[in-house]
């Protein structure tokens, strides 16, 4: 309110200094230097003042909205779907040769909570000895899963199965041992699987779990 009237009242003085000089002008038998000068300074302070409130109302910064820092969330160890994500994450998993051995380990544990298994955990890494997937059962069973990511060409051999059954039930506890292949069991592998219980699905019984068509690893066997 006060930069408005005193821009109002510093209008008002150029308008009455305009109409003196004029009238000092015409009136008089010739012009006077000094109304000239007087019309001039009027005219002058009359532009500084219209070009500075323009400039002051260019000037003038646009709001715009608060700017809120984006902090990205910390990533758990392992993100785990509900049931009704998962299907679309883990079907035809099967068939999918391109996954990385840690996407497989994550799509078996989400397969896992799909059909109702508790505390999955994906636990495989340098260190893991032999165990990939841990969870609890539906039924309250121990379950330790060995993952094996393989090419059709490349089959689970005997080895594989037996350095797993020399940790599975002695340091994981495990009520249930499971190795799930996208690949095929040798027989020496299927023999040793047998006799030291452990439960092996390979390709044609991992795609018939993902499809709901086939029983889950805790189901199969003895």
């Amino acid at each position: 309110m006060r930069k408005l009237t005193i821009a109002f009242g510093l209008v008002v003085s150029g308008v009455l200094g305009i109409g003196l000089a004029l009238q000092a002008l015409f009136q008089g038998p010739a012009i006077h230097p000094r109304a000239v000068v007087l019309l001039g300074l009027v005219l002058v302070a009359t532009a500084l003042v219209i070009v500075r409130r323009r400039m002051r109302g260019g000037a003038t910064p646009r709001r715009t909205g608060t700017v809120r820092a984006q902090v990205a969330p910390a990533a758990p160890e392992i993100s785990l779907q509900s049931e009704e994500d998962v299907t679309d994450d883990v079907d035809y998993l099967a068939d999918d040769a391109e996954l990385i051995p840690d996407e497989f380990e994550r799509a078996v544990a989400l397969l896992c909570e799909r059909d109702g298994c508790r505390e999955v955990r994906v636990v495989g890494g340098a260190n893991d000895l032999g165990a990939d997937v841990l969870a609890v059962t539906p039924d309250g069973r121990r379950l330790v899963v060995q993952c094996k990511q393989y090419r059709d060409t490349n089959k689970v051999g005997s080895q594989d199965v037996q350095r797993f059954g020399g940790t599975c039930f002695t340091v994981h506890d495990a009520d249930i041992a499971a190795v799930v292949t996208t690949s095929t069991f040798t027989e020496p592998a299927v023999e040793y699987a047998e006799r030291s219980g452990i439960r092996c699905l390979d390709h044609d019984m991992l795609f018939a779990w993902e499809a709901g068509t086939g029983p889950a690893p805790w189901h199969t066997g003895g």
